[in-house]
């Protein structure tokens, strides 16, 4: 088995740290004696988080490609980057503004390759690194209700997986964590599946920590949910059918509470300028 990397010894950038996954992730790993520098779009939740956590801040769009070479050169030498930011509005997909369906591709997806292409050069002129993508795990069992969100997810599960088999020859990790639903913003109002309990910020935390100790292609929030998944996906539909009925998948996003959701949606749909 490879050696336990020291996080101590690892500078990182977390992306959407503002808040939720990203402010536990970068908590997490000030306290493992990381070098931490954080970024958000919020630029005031930003400010208050760096405060609070003692490491340095950049305001970041992940849209913007230029804006991701600005927050690469004040960030200096990065041993770990991770993608965090991401949006998940609701709803059926034809009632969803065009132009929030491009805010979530431009987010979900777009974010972090323009990341990956930001940071990986210095990985790997220094040959070491990685770069930890916080999918969704939507991002391998889709669900209505989230038919944008769930395929912006699909997208990162495979950026990852092909960009991992490109840069493995230089000594770069690429890894995904898949979270399912997590007590954040971002989930407000949803339901859960049965049997499935949400997931807290610092569980997802735990787990892209130990993705940074022990590299590997794929991780679950619950860890049971990875082989769960699997034995799912090669069924054949009728019977993924009867187990997502009998979990109430079918229902977590669909039965979302609609008033609970409502400032969370109208923030997507103002940043999506919708």
């Amino acid at each position: 088995m490879p050696q336990e990397i020291d996080l101590a010894t690892l500078s990182v950038a977390v992306t959407g740290a503002g808040r939720g996954i990203g402010a536990a992730t970068a908590r997490a790993l000030r306290d493992a004696g990381a070098r931490v520098v954080i970024s958000d779009i919020d630029e005031e939740a930003l400010a208050e988080t760096a405060g609070v956590l003692g490491v340095s801040s950049y305001p970041l769009d992940v849209t913007d490609a230029a804006q991701w070479e600005a927050f690469a050169e004040f960030a200096g030498e990065i041993d770990v980057l991770v993608n965090n930011a991401g949006i998940m509005p609701v709803g059926n997909f034809l009632d969803e503004n065009p132009a929030t369906t491009r805010a979530v591709f431009e987010i979900n997806s777009l974010g972090p390759v323009h990341g990956a292409r930001a940071f990986l050069p210095g990985m790997i002129r220094r040959r070491r690194g990685q770069v930890v993508n916080v999918a969704s795990a939507v991002g391998r069992v889709a669900l209505a209700g989230g038919a944008t969100y769930s395929a912006s997810k699909h997208a990162v599960v495979g950026f990852s997986e092909a960009l991992r088999e490109e840069v493995a020859p230089h000594g770069v990790n690429v890894s995904m964590v898949l979270p399912v639903i997590v007590q954040t913003d971002l989930s407000q109002g949803v339901a859960s599946t049965r049997g499935v309990p949400e997931q807290a910020p610092e569980d997802v935390a735990a787990v892209i920590l130990d993705v940074m100790r022990h590299p590997v292609a794929e991780a679950w929030v619950p860890r049971w949910g990875q082989p769960v998944a699997r034995v799912s996906m090669v069924l054949p539909r009728w019977l993924q059918s009867l187990a997502r009925k009998a979990l109430k998948a079918d229902s977590v996003l669909t039965g979302a509470n609609v008033s609970v959701r409502t400032p969370y949606e109208n923030e997507v749909r103002v940043r999506a300028g919708a």
